[in-house]
């Protein structure tokens, strides 16, 4: 298996859970380092309309905790062809529940340009942020 130099994921990491470790460790195991972007309070609430349980600094840390980390950044907008290049990624990782939909395979062709590549990484099974919010909510 090919190690990529620069690894980057971004997720709002909410309720951090076993599925976002899997994606952590999964992305770090085909990269020499990894850069994770936490998705900040306020383009999530821009994005989904909610705000996070877990506040950006305290999932900042949290993720920054985790030992496949190695470096944390506020993910401000969701241009992540600029982040690609202000960081030099030659991997973005991201679930494979993205795979072929419109906004990937753009970010495919245009990372390729910078000769950056998407990884689809298998997502895991019955868990998930939103999951975590009904069970709470009952």
């Amino acid at each position: 298996m090919k190690k990529y130099k620069i690894g980057y994921t971004s997720g709002v990491y909410d309720m951090f859970h076993i599925g976002h470790l899997n994606v952590l460790r999964r992305a770090k195991e085909q990269c020499e380092f990894l850069v994770v972007g936490v998705t900040t309070d306020d383009l999530c609430f821009a994005r989904k309309n909610k705000r996070p349980i877990i506040c950006q600094e305290e999932r900042k840390a949290i993720v920054s905790a985790i030992k496949y980390v190695d470096q944390v950044v506020d993910q401000v907008d969701m241009d992540k062809l600029k982040m690609v290049k202000t960081l030099g990624a030659d991997a973005v990782f991201v679930g494979s529940d993205w795979k072929g939909t419109p906004s990937w395979i753009k970010y495919e062709d245009d990372f390729a340009q910078v000769g950056c590549t998407v990884v689809y990484l298998d997502h895991t099974d019955g868990i998930s942020s939103t999951i975590l919010r009904e069970k709470i909510q009952g």
